[in-house]
């Protein structure tokens, strides 16, 4: 009895908790606040417009009001989508970069609802009444063609589409220099009244594909503001030990201190044109 106390002891004096040893960590929240500003500010729209629907508020003719709301979101997200390029190139808001996506997801979201209500409520799914609107009615037509070169951009914007289409994935996506004009054109042939809108939206739209020409970049030349400069200035401080340190491990594998002849440590790249050392 003695010894088998003695061992229940040790036992019992050599247990550890098993929490001790686990480390239990929270999943992190990848989304920074500019991020779920852009989600928010995207469904905003929505949320009005189904508010408006249930409180009577879509003015005499319902169907053309919501036409006409979910046209105009779809085109002034498709327009932030584009300007997250020139935001990075021109200013230098990094930021912009990781919502161009979102952006143009939710530009196509709203271009999906917007020709649901065209051919649902407005044509009650009628194929005949569809193709006769659609190609005898010329704002129609580049509607849809817009409509039909948004599909391949959504469907691959993925990052398994880009592992998989590679370089054609950049190609593919530049058919959106082609989306934005014919937005414009269908935006413009829509309304016949006051115009105002449709050319500013298509000045808008004009600058931004012009930034993106390396000519243009060069020639602008804006200093960046005090903010994002600031900004720039820590993200490249932070990655300058990482640089040093990787620099100082080839330098003193390649050139070590103690004189002896190392083979096969020098990498090519860093050899000057008189080096001797044998390979």
């Amino acid at each position: 009895m003695e010894v088998r106390g003695a061992v229940s002891h040790q036992r019992a004096s050599n247990f550890q908790p098993l929490t001790s040893d686990l480390h239990i960590t929270m999943p992190r929240f990848k989304f920074t606040p500019f991020q779920i500003a852009v989600h928010l500010g995207s469904l905003v729209p929505l949320a009005v417009l189904v508010w408006d629907f249930f409180n009577d508020n879509l003015t005499a003719n319902p169907i053309q009001e919501v036409t006409f709301r979910t046209g105009k979101t779809a085109l002034v997200l498709l327009v932030l989508s584009l300007s997250c390029t020139p935001l990075n190139t021109v200013f230098g808001f990094r930021a912009a970069l990781k919502v161009r996506r979102a952006l143009g997801l939710y530009a196509f979201f709203y271009v999906c609802l917007h020709f649901l209500i065209f051919v649902g409520l407005d044509y009650g799914f009628d194929l005949g009444l569809i193709y006769e609107a659609i190609f005898e009615k010329r704002y129609a037509l580049v509607g849809f063609a817009a409509f039909l070169t948004l599909i391949p951009l959504a469907l691959t914007s993925t990052q398994a589409s880009m592992r998989l289409l590679g370089k054609k994935w950049k190609t593919l996506h530049r058919l959106v220099y082609l989306t934005a004009p014919l937005v414009i054109v269908h935006y413009l042939w829509l309304v016949k009244a006051d115009i105002r809108q449709p050319l500013l939206f298509g000045a808008i739209v004009l600058v931004l594909l012009a930034l993106r020409l390396p000519a243009v970049r060069k020639a602008i030349r804006l200093p960046l503001p005090r903010f994002f400069a600031a900004r720039r200035r820590d993200e490249e401080a932070q990655r300058e030990p990482h640089r040093t340190k990787f620099f100082e491990k080839r330098t003193t594998l390649a050139y070590p201190t103690d004189g002896r002849a190392v083979r096969r440590s020098v990498p090519r790249s860093i050899r000057g044109p008189n080096d001797s050392r044998a390979n």
